[in-house]
């Protein structure tokens, strides 16, 4: 078989037997992972403890696999092909020291974001956020990202440091509503789904302030003014926690439908086409002059 794998494949003995070996420590190891864990689930019943146990162990054991392995393939000459697992090996070891994120919290990595719920010697895996599915919800697909990702990709964690996000509902009201009242009626709502987080939100940025330069002069709910071509847009910002974005919002939309449907001076807006006759409408000072009788049979001849 050994002549075979030489004459074949070019694969000296050498590297055979250190191949050998390599897959022999493999084996080994899955082996004693295997029986450790047997022994610990036998003993602790809380999840939390036993997946403690479990990632404690496996990094362990992948990191005498590595020692050995790594030791083996590095001199047979297989560096560049090891060239993704060690960016990932060196991205877990980055993401154990700086911390850019931990299990269960949320992130957005490239193109991928959602809940991190297990984290990897080789990978970390995502319950999935967004995708099809609106408002930062749940999508039901598990996603594993190559820890090396961290170097290449931005990571955005929706609760590190300022463990809060803002929110935005925009509101059009159309020109000829009470866009004052509305405006009064949307801060109301607004304080009463968010006003309660405000006092807890500055101890929190008080906190992080010591690590990130992060300024925010004013946590309370506020709503904006603008027009836009089809109405008065009136857009509530807020602060709210991450995984409650579409609760809120949902709570808030509902009491903003009763509100209005009291208010006969009040109309959500929606896309229209118009007609504006400049002698008849708009501010009287500004309207065009109307033509008499005569004027008009001049205009025509």
């Amino acid at each position: 078989m050994t002549d075979w794998l030489q004459s074949r494949l070019g694969i000296s003995s050498v590297l055979q037997l250190r191949l050998l070996a390599t897959l022999a420590t493999m084996v080994g190891l899955w082996l004693v992972h295997r029986i450790a864990l047997a022994l610990v689930y036998r003993r602790v019943r809380d999840p939390r403890s036993r997946y403690s146990w479990r990632k404690t162990l496996t990094y362990l054991l992948y990191a005498v696999g590595i020692v050995i392995v790594g030791l083996g393939f590095l001199s047979a000459g297989l560096a560049i092909a090891l060239k993704d697992p060690v960016s990932n090996l060196a991205g877990w070891a980055f993401i154990l020291w700086r911390r850019p994120f931990e299990v269960g919290d949320r992130v957005q990595i490239g193109p991928h974001a959602g809940d991190v719920i297990d984290l990897g010697l080789f990978q970390f895996t995502l319950n999935e956020i967004g995708a099809w599915v609106q408002a930062d919800q749940s999508s039901g697909r598990i996603i594993h990202v190559p820890n090396g990702k961290v170097f290449t990709d931005p990571v955005a964690n929706y609760n590190k440091g300022f463990k809060y996000i803002w929110n935005e509902v925009p509101v059009l009201v159309s020109f000829e509503s009470d866009w004052r009242k509305a405006k009064q009626i949307l801060t109301k709502i607004a304080v009463k789904h968010a006003e309660h987080l405000t006092a807890q939100a500055e101890h929190d940025l008080l906190a992080a302030s010591q690590q990130y330069l992060i300024n925010y002069r004013k946590l309370t709910p506020i709503v904006y003014t603008k027009v836009v071509d089809s109405g008065v847009q009136l857009t509530i910002r807020y602060l709210i926690e991450p995984r409650k974005r579409r609760g809120t919002e949902h709570a808030i939309w509902e009491d903003i439908l009763t509100e209005f449907a009291a208010c006969p001076d009040i109309d959500l807006a929606y896309h229209t086409v118009r007609g504006f006759k400049n002698t008849d409408e708009g501010k009287p000072a500004l309207r065009a002059p109307s033509l008499s009788p005569g004027a008009l049979e001049r205009v025509d001849e």
